[in-house]
């Protein structure tokens, strides 16, 4: 299997969402504002098949769930939900204030966010993984609202295993719809739905879409795209871990990304025969073929420095670095999702139990965006406190700003203060 020897293909590959996605999902978005719980059920009848009433999931049915998937996964949960505290509890944003010697007090107050909607995929790809990555941080941040919204079928039943995470997780809200209907739903509301402050998770096409339509009415995380993974390789590196890894990535979807940066050929050349002998026993061996075809690359290098840099220009969701002493450069990495040092920190470790959060910018967003965190689910309002003494101290420099700007009643403001005093 021949890697592509070139990035253009690779740093083009984000789509523009289709103008028909988009009168679609503002149709949507349209008929849910006017029309409640009405058009919800409709939309939910139309790409899901479901014609249930009640959209919430049951006490009952979590409790059945929990032992459907049995003990061993219930304690591999518990297990992940423990490994993901443990790091996002460092994460906690702390209030804090300075008292000047004028007498003036300033600070930051921290607050968490009312409620969350958290979406979660429900059909062909079920991933608990990403309720345990969504829930756990909000609630270390201290929301008390969370909310999963997931699709079903027409029997009604949201998957097991969705179900038994959000039960470790503590979440008992549990809204069997999915699609852009619930992200409209959950935006602006609806009689038997609240509006929430934030929505987060991943999602289709028309999922996104409607994320990005309903953003500025409603906080979300970000706007995800096909998996990203980027290795760079030194000549020490281990070929079979290299192909193992690119494929981990690529049978997400036949659009993920998959890139060797390396100072070896003849790492380049080993791992495309590990690629070829390895993808034999994959059970989505047709979707990492496609992937590799259209969007896998192998780029020979001088130097891991010139590697970095590729890879801080492309700023990858997922960076491994295989290399003899990968923390040595960590220093160096500028734009990342998440970075994983050295051959024993595989990124599907990441994806499930080192800790670390697997919701991660996509498509070069890396750049200004950081992987989801405590800090997503919290918000910041300043506060001050000016005795009339330390305002006085300001008062002319505070005038004169505002009369530069033409904002006389701004200067007033001020000036009545020192003003006589009315009788």
């Amino acid at each position: 299997m021949k890697l592509n020897r070139s990035l253009d293909i690779v740093k083009n590959r984000q789509a523009q969402v289709s103008e028909e996605v988009t009168q679609a999902v503002q149709a949507i978005l349209a008929d849910i504002k006017m029309n409640g719980d009405a058009a919800v059920r409709k939309y939910c009848e139309k790409f899901d098949g479901f014609t249930g009433k009640d959209f919430l999931v049951t006490q009952d049915e979590i409790k059945a769930a929990v032992k459907n998937v049995g003990k061993d996964f219930v304690r591999i949960l518990k297990r992940a939900a423990e490994q993901i505290a443990e790091y996002h509890n460092n994460q906690v944003a702390k209030p804090w204030e300075i008292k000047k010697a004028n007498g003036a007090i300033l600070g930051q107050i921290v607050r968490p966010l009312g409620r969350v909607a958290l979406y979660v995929p429900g059909g062909t790809a079920v991933y608990p993984s990403s309720v345990l990555m969504n829930a756990v941080p909000a609630t270390i941040a201290g929301v008390n609202d969370i909310a999963i919204f997931t699709p079903v079928k027409a029997d009604g039943k949201v998957n097991d295993l969705i179900l038994a995470a959000a039960s470790v997780c503590g979440v008992k809200t549990i809204y069997k719809i999915g699609g852009a209907q619930a992200i409209v739903a959950a935006a602006y509301g609806t009689q038997e739905i609240p509006k929430f402050d934030k929505i987060v998770g991943p999602g289709n096409v028309y999922v996104a879409t409607a994320k990005r339509l309903v953003y500025g009415d409603v906080d979300i995380d970000m706007i995800a795209g096909p998996s990203e993974v980027l290795i760079i390789a030194d000549e020490f590196a281990n070929p079979k871990y290299i192909a193992a890894d690119l494929m981990s990535q690529a049978e997400h979807d036949s659009r993920a990304s998959c890139i060797l940066v390396t100072t070896s050929e003849k790492i380049i050349e080993e791992t495309e025969k590990e690629l070829a002998r390895q993808v034999e026993r994959m059970s989505r061996r047709e979707i990492i073929l496609e992937s590799l075809k259209n969007y896998g690359a192998a780029i020979l290098v001088g130097s891991i420095d010139e590697a970095i840099d590729i890879s801080n220009d492309i700023a990858p969701e997922h960076l491994e670095v295989l290399a003899k002493n990968p923390m040595d450069v960590l220093d160096k990495i500028q734009n990342a999702g998440s970075i994983f040092c050295g051959e024993f920190t595989p990124e599907p470790l990441g994806d499930y139990m080192s800790g670390t959060n697997h919701v991660l910018p996509t498509g070069g967003t890396a750049k200004f965006y950081s992987p989801l965190g405590v800090y997503d689910f919290v918000k910041f309002s300043a506060f001050s406190y000016y005795p009339k003494d330390a305002l006085a101290r300001f008062k002319d420099d505070v005038i004169k700003f505002a009369e530069l700007e033409g904002l006389d009643a701004h200067a007033n403001s001020i000036r009545v203060r020192f003003e006589k005093e009315w009788k």
